[in-house]
């Protein structure tokens, strides 16, 4: 399996506006942080993980292929803003959006245009899949097996927001709390990808610390902290404090994963 984050900042972006501090205004380019996001690769099928509206900046500096899935965490704009550039992967056939149904009643009252009865041309034509926490669905490919996937509820302050764990890795973003049941479907990740917003303590994101000591509990093997914001600090620091396993994500970064 192959994990390609396409964003790893928080929902501002890193650099944000108008702000001068020595993150923002960092020569490294993994200091460059655009919205959340990741492309999950298997020999057969493409998952696209939120698609928010730096989508295109992002898929832009990839090769052009299909995408067999959407998978939607949430409904806030900085997950679902880039939904309307979808347009190229839907042509053919209706795109498959799986995410929680309040999460798709957000996107039909935003984008009713993608869901009319008659097919119009140069709009994202899509297929809205209601999932449930705990509950695995799969996703079709025409190139093998069906994919299994495992929505994971957590809390993103107190709304309930979701998760996803394929095999060996889980993809978690926004995150405050997790139920303990949660955590159960958890166990035995080795690839963590999770949210850690900055270090001093937020009402609905978890913080740095929170995330290594999660990651920690859970035992994974490879972790890269996600959704960080400008005061999260420079990436080149980050190696002086975390444990050699758990890095900050960078955008353009690609992990892989066994199967």
């Amino acid at each position: 399996m192959k994990i390609t984050l396409l964003g790893t900042g928080t929902s501002s972006g890193v650099p944000q506006i108008g702000c001068q501090c020595r993150v923002c205004l960092s020569d490294d380019i993994r200091d460059k942080r655009l919205r959340t996001s990741a492309l999950i690769e298997t020999d057969s099928c493409r998952l696209l993980v939120d698609c928010g509206p730096d989508f295109r900046q992002q898929i832009l500096k990839l090769p052009f292929k299909p995408i067999d899935a959407v998978l939607l965490t949430h409904e806030h704009y900085d997950h679902i803003g880039g939904l309307d550039d979808l347009r190229p992967f839907s042509e053919q056939a209706r795109l498959d959006v799986f995410g929680l149904e309040r999460t798709l009643n957000v996107v039909r009252r935003q984008m009713p245009y993608s869901f009319d009865t008659v097919e119009r041309p140069r709009v994202p034509h899509l297929k809205l899949n209601a999932v449930e926490a705990g509950r695995p669905f799969l996703v079709e490919r025409s190139g093998g097996e069906p994919l299994s996937v495992m929505p994971i509820e957590v809390l993103h302050g107190e709304m309930p927001i979701l998760g996803y764990r394929i095999g060996k890795m889980a993809f978690i973003t926004d995150m405050k709390s997790a139920p303990e049941e949660s955590l159960k479907l958890l166990e035995g990740v080795e690839c963590l990808i999770i949210n850690g917003l900055r270090h001093r303590m937020h009402t609905t994101h978890q913080t740095i610390e929170d995330a290594v000591s999660l990651s920690q509990k859970l035992g994974a093997s490879c972790v890269r902290i996600i959704h960080l914001a400008h005061s999260a600090g420079l990436h080149a620091e980050s190696a002086t404090y975390l444990p050699p396993h758990i890095k900050f994500g960078y955008d353009g970064e690609v992990l892989y994963v066994e199967d």
